[in-house]
């Protein structure tokens, strides 16, 4: 074994073994976990030679080495071996979704919640809106003479809902003629092409009546652009509070974490495969302390979105990386079954 070798597998032990217990690691630790036929004084010069080259960092005065989260980065990339899951272990996630919702909306806040269970992290869970998604039904279901509850379904199987007060006495006829002149002008459409360009189109084609039924079509405008912004659901925070090292971070962190806009411009996965995030490697100040692993799923042929877990950078990725893999690919079979049993 030359020393390029057995520095890598030192590396890969020190890194498993913080993991494991969260101490740093010595050279005497090293010898009895390992099976390299070396004295403790090479694994020591060894251990200096990944210090000095930014792979390992030392809290402490005379106290053992801690992985960098450069040596994290090279243990990921290159060093550790992902295990394949079991038989029981893909079954034991399948169980996790037997009780299962038509709504998509709800089997993907059920999903944040069951992986934060079987994590002990913040879980995330956001969906994306490919632009085929298309307006598949709208409804009017009148509550009284003023109001009534506007209902859409959009072809991806997601139903959004709205209640308005109307400024005139809401007939029966009435109720109909809007919901058919609704159907008309917006069903079929892609959420893409429904701009306010042409919602100002369609409430100028009402002539005369355009005043008193600009606030439903206003309100079928404001659901489309929900469905088109996709869902984002996270739990599991505090688990967060349980590790040592976010003792100083946590509020700032916590109120990161619940920030649709900032969460889901960092889960924006394109590639296959989970993706890892490290301590620093996240731009946000809030993360420094942190990783983030997180993997995409597709919604029949088309990306849906994008499963995710935030956690201490010493999380056992060897382990996690796939159950989020088979977790994503789980959750995106489900979504699609939901979403033919809608048509």
């Amino acid at each position: 074994m030359n020393i390029e070798d057995r520095k890598k597998r030192i590396l890969a032990a020190i890194v498993e073994e913080y993991i494991r217990t969260g101490e740093p690691v010595g050279s005497k630790t090293l010898l009895k976990i390992s099976d390299l036929n070396v004295s403790s004084a090479t694994i020591r010069n060894d251990m200096s030679e990944l210090f000095d080259e930014g792979f390992l960092e030392q809290p402490y005065t005379s106290s053992g080495r801690i992985p960098s989260h450069l040596g994290y980065r090279k243990y990921i990339d290159s060093l550790m071996c992902c295990k394949p899951l079991s038989a029981e272990e893909k079954a034991e996630i399948d169980a996790l979704f037997n009780v299962r919702d038509p709504d998509p909306d709800k089997l993907m806040e059920d999903a944040a919640n069951v992986l934060s269970e079987y994590t002990k992290c913040a879980a995330i869970v956001a969906s994306t809106t490919p632009k085929t998604v298309s307006v598949k039904k709208i409804d009017l279901v009148p509550v009284d003479s003023r109001t009534v509850v506007l209902i859409l379904l959009a072809s991806n199987g997601v139903i959004k809902n709205k209640v308005c007060r109307t400024n005139f006495l809401l007939t029966p006829d009435i109720a109909d003629f809007f919901r058919k002149f609704a159907t008309d002008r917006f069903c079929g459409r892609t959420l893409d092409e429904i701009s306010t360009l042409y919602v100002n189109s369609v409430t100028v084609s009402l002539g005369e009546y355009s005043r008193l039924f600009n606030p439903l079509i206003l309100s079928i405008y404001e659901l489309c652009r929900e469905v088109w912004a996709g869902q984002f659901f996270v739990d599991g925070e505090t688990n967060l509070l349980s590790y040592g090292e976010f003792e100083k971070i946590a509020h700032d962190l916590l109120s990161f974490i619940s920030n649709k806009a900032d969460m889901s411009s960092l889960l924006n996965s394109k590639t296959s495969g989970a993706e890892v995030k490290i301590g620093k490697e996240n731009s946000n100040y809030e993360l420094f302390g942190a990783s983030i692993v997180f993997a995409g799923y597709n919604v029949g042929k088309e990306n849906g979105g994008t499963v995710g877990v935030i956690g201490p950078v010493r999380l056992n990725y060897r382990t996690l990386i796939p159950h989020i893999e088979y977790f994503a690919n789980t959750l995106g079979k489900l979504l699609s079954e939901t979403l033919q049993h809608n048509e």
